[in-house]
């Protein structure tokens, strides 16, 4: 039976599918592009917002992996509704689900993010209700967006260290492939249900990701807030305006919490084993 990864050419299921591929499992990449190549996978397109394609897709596996695209939201929340409805038909053996950020569970944690109503709540509370193995994979703030071209110039050519969260604020910071490691770990490990989140922990600090870039660099890197309106401008032509703002009132909103830290309770360390990387250790193995 094989692995379903959403998303499959892109940053959180590109890491999935190959670590899949890499330990010999059978993988089926759902992608929108029928012309689409995987490397290590057979390739399926789908049209996400068909209860029907999905419900074939997902029938008979041993386990999907997903997490909803960039979009507006009502179209994540077609997704979501769409998605949820095809396992409840399907019925695959284990579904993981990566919310890409949010933060849905409430279990002593006040500082709950995405509403009862939107799309990654939707699918949270679907799956929960569906009878269906699965668990869920909270992480907070992906390394790989320190490497969009208007961070990562900064970092070279200026020394400096830009982002959308408040000097001081701390944050449990993981790597796709951190996802990648604990998506392939709970489809092994389906006794661990539930939110399992993904990250640092303890949190660090914007400083701290600027000393990590210090001595990966061998040179100093200071680390500088940036205003949310600003750091998103450049990213409408790619996400949209509206969700390019959307993400930057999250972003300012974040900024008035004490911080963005994963709980030990929760975390993959202590639930399935698995230490996401350092920031240090991230960059080791990019290519500055």
């Amino acid at each position: 039976m094989t692995y379903v990864i959403h998303g499959a050419t892109g940053a959180q299921g590109a890491p999935v599918v190959a670590a899949l591929a890499a330990a010999g499992k059978p993988v089926t990449a759902l992608t929108r592009n029928a012309g689409t190549v995987v490397d290590g996978a057979r390739v399926l397109a789908v049209d996400y917002s068909s209860t029907a394609d999905l419900t074939a897709a997902y029938r008979g596996t041993e386990g999907v992996f997903i997490h909803l695209p960039v979009a507006p939201e009502e179209d994540r929340l077609a997704y979501a509704r769409t998605t949820v409805a095809a396992i409840r038909e399907a019925r695959p053996a284990r579904v993981v689900f990566s919310t890409s950020g949010g933060i849905v569970s409430t279990d002593g944690d006040s500082r709950r993010d995405d509403p009862a109503e939107s799309a990654v709540s939707v699918l949270a509370a679907g799956l929960a209700d569906s009878g269906v193995s699965h668990a869920v994979i909270e992480p907070r703030f992906y390394l790989e967006n320190l490497l969009l071209p208007h961070v990562i110039t900064g970092v070279r050519e200026e020394g400096v260290l830009r982002y959308p969260l408040p000097s001081g604020f701390r944050a449990s910071w993981a790597s796709h492939l951190d996802i990648a490691d604990a998506a392939t770990a709970l489809f092994e490990r389906t006794d661990v249900t539930g939110v399992v989140s993904v990250g640092q922990y303890p949190a660090i600090s914007g400083e701290e990701l600027a000393e990590a870039f210090t001595t990966r660099l061998g040179r100093t890197v200071t680390y500088e807030a940036t205003d949310p309106d600003v750091f998103f401008a450049p990213l409408a032509a790619v996400l949209g305006e509206q969700a390019a703002a959307a993400t930057a009132d999250m972003y300012r909103a974040l900024g008035t919490q004490p911080d963005r830290s994963i709980t030990a309770e929760r975390s993959a360390q202590k639930r399935l084993g698995v230490t996401p990387r350092t920031a240090s250790q991230w960059l080791a193995d990019i290519d500055l």
